[in-house]
């Protein structure tokens, strides 16, 4: 198929024009003579304990006045390691660790892990697998949109989209523990398959989110998507040309809002998305509000996935059949022996994966998410190494700020849409 996109010109609104005319007998502003100042450059810092850096993000500024001359962005406060620990780890063991990794996406993260080894171990999951990995990842890439729509609303000074939005979060969550038993820290995903099948209810739960997501979306854009106080801070801000983005390596809805409309689901597609009626949408001007918008409709077209996946979801296993990577049924294993020995081994040893290495890209809620593993034959990664969008999205933020305001670095930071577990890694 070939691939859609959605283009759209985003109409600005036009310069008021205002006329300032001066009270009788005072000075115009033409006329007030000039400061002397001997003035220096501020500097101050933006976290790394501040609620607009959304995660102990530390942002040096050097300010004239309410410019900003320069920006030094400072990581590490929340490093854990994750991929130095996952080489300490049999290969499922490694999966809750991509939990905390992206914590506002943890199955598209569970989901990302296993695909790059399973493609190096050179095994085919079944239909249903392929189709619920798909469910898993749509849904909290809506999951993920709706936690930036609304840290995004109270940056830029709305408080009811950021209630409507934490309300449609909700459940999603409940669609998380209803699976997986946890909200957050889900581990959903295993080499080979899932943890489990959904239970009964659980695609009807979906739908019926998929459904009400919409109206919720209407409503936000009511109240945003027009509103002059949003407008003003978000038109024509942090704006980046197509080219600068590419060369910046941004991806995600940040490279699509300057008209790039690259996305690893249609440009390197896996799991059939090319068999899935969809559109990109893309940006024009590369700006804050672009990058609102865009998500916006993403959020939209996923909720087309889901519809589609959920009405081509076969019956079937969730597993491979292959009990040197999956555990044997329980009755299985109480009534054969040599389903007791494969259970033993993979408890205890773990899954052996053949020597080599694999990489595999998904296109994640931030952006092109790559995850690498070697294998030197052992039950454990010898590597295991991420390619994190937001890590490579925050690199560009000097670029945006600089020559800016002070005001607008907020605004700016909120529409990277970072996440520091996986920057910190």
């Amino acid at each position: 198929m070939s691939k859609k996109t959605v283009e759209y010109t985003i109409s600005r609104t036009p310069e008021l024009g205002m006329d300032f005319r001066p009270a009788s007998g005072l000075m115009a502003p033409t006329e007030l003579p000039e400061p002397q100042l001997d003035s220096q450059n501020m500097l101050i810092n933006v976290g790394p304990q501040h609620p607009a850096t959304h995660g102990v993000l530390r942002l040096v500024l050097e300010l004239d006045g309410e410019t900003v001359v320069k920006c030094s962005p400072t990581i590490g406060y929340l490093h854990s390691s994750f991929e130095k620990l996952g080489e300490y780890r049999t290969w499922n063991q490694v999966v809750p660790l991509t939990d905390r990794m992206d914590y506002l996406a943890p199955l598209i993260y569970n989901c990302a892990y296993v695909m790059a080894v399973e493609k190096m171990m050179g095994i085919e999951v079944t239909e249903r697998c392929k189709v619920l990995r798909v469910i898993l990842m749509e849904l909290d890439r809506i999951f993920s949109h709706l936690l930036w729509l609304g840290t995004w609303s109270i940056d830029v000074g709305a408080f009811t989209p950021f209630l409507y939005s934490f309300q449609e979060r909700e459940k999603v969550y409940s669609l998380h523990e209803a699976f997986t038993g946890a909200r957050i820290t889900t581990s959903a995903t295993r080499v080979g398959g899932l943890m489990a099948d959904v239970p009964e209810g659980w695609t009807e739960g979906v739908r019926d989110f998929a459904n009400g997501v919409i109206k919720t979306l209407d409503e936000v854009e009511f109240l945003l998507s027009t509103n002059s106080i949003h407008l003003g801070r978000t038109q024509g801000v942090g704006a980046i040309s197509a080219e600068e983005a590419v060369n910046c390596g941004l991806s995600g809805p940040n490279l699509r809002a300057t008209g790039v409309p690259y996305d690893v689901r249609k440009d390197r597609p896996y799991y059939d998305y090319e068999t899935y009626d969809f559109d990109v949408p893309v940006g024009e001007h590369g700006d804050c509000y672009d990058r609102y918008m865009v998500r916006i409709e993403e959020m939209r077209q996923s909720t087309r996935i889901l519809h589609q996946a959920l009405d081509r979801l076969p019956d079937g296993p969730v597993n491979v059949d292959d009990p040197r990577v999956i555990l044997p049924s329980k009755t299985d294993l109480m009534n054969d022996m040599e389903s007791m020995i494969h259970h033993f081994k993979v408890v205890m040893e773990g899954v052996k994966a053949p020597a080599g290495e694999s990489y595999f890209p998904v296109e994640g809620s931030k952006g092109e998410l790559g995850m690498y593993v070697v294998s030197d034959g052992g039950s454990k990664p010898v590597r295991w190494r991420v390619r994190p969008p937001s890590f490579v999205n925050l690199s560009a933020i000097p670029r945006l700020v600089e020559g800016g305001l002070f005001a607008d670095v907020i605004m700016v930071n909120a529409s990277l849409d970072i996440v520091l577990g996986e920057i910190d890694r």
